[in-house]
């Protein structure tokens, strides 16, 4: 019973988490909508991982199920999803965040320079942010994904397509779905281009 209700404790103590960077986000937003009359950020999701998604990643690793090895070894129990307009926004939004004071960056994956073999494109964060509790202070790691709206377009088809049929993607259904992604990507430069150029016009 002691373990269980650690394991809400724990569930709440990320969920906060998830709340706190969603608002260092969303004023950060709101700032860039009030100073230049633009937002970098198209919308933000958010996720817990659940307590069977926790114990199956656990038992893969073969560690312990205890809150003090979830903690130790899973970086993305709590997920924030950042959809930005454009690829330069993702860096942005990106180094604004991690140079908070009260930030950590605690590890960085470019998947926009160095893409997935399959195509996937976002830049991963892992972030320690404060939670202040009534009693005590607790640093906590979230995963941040940035990506464009069209990088999230294909990563949400592909995730479907891929996870949510019985049906095995085959090596010419993947490599199709590569040249999507590659499709997309160049699309993002370009739609960047055209509103830099449209910017400059203003």
């Amino acid at each position: 019973m002691d373990q269980m209700f650690k394991f809400i404790e724990l569930e709440h103590l990320y969920g906060s988490a998830i709340r706190e960077v969603k608002t260092k986000l969303e004023i950060l937003d709101s700032e860039f909508s009030t100073k230049y009359s633009y937002n970098p950020i198209h919308h933000i999701e958010d996720r817990l991982k659940s307590p069977q998604s926790i114990y199956k990643k656990i038992c893969s690793k073969g560690i312990p199920f205890t809150v003090e090895s979830v903690r130790e070894n899973l970086f993305d129990i709590a997920g924030v999803r950042v959809i930005c307009n454009y690829i330069e926004d993702i860096y942005q939004v990106a180094d604004l965040l991690t140079s908070q004071d009260d930030v950590t960056l605690i590890r960085r994956k470019d998947y926009i320079t160095n893409p997935k073999p399959n195509g996937y494109r976002s830049l991963h964060l892992v972030i320690e942010t404060p939670v202040y509790l009534s009693e005590k202070k607790e640093l906590v790691n979230v995963e941040v994904q940035i990506r464009t709206i069209a990088m999230d377009f294909w990563a949400s088809l592909e995730h479907e397509l891929k996870y949510k049929t019985d049906t095995e993607v085959s090596a010419d259904l993947a490599e199709q779905l590569k040249e999507c992604a590659e499709t997309i990507a160049q699309t993002d430069l370009k739609m960047q281009q055209i509103y830099r150029t449209l910017r400059e016009i203003d």
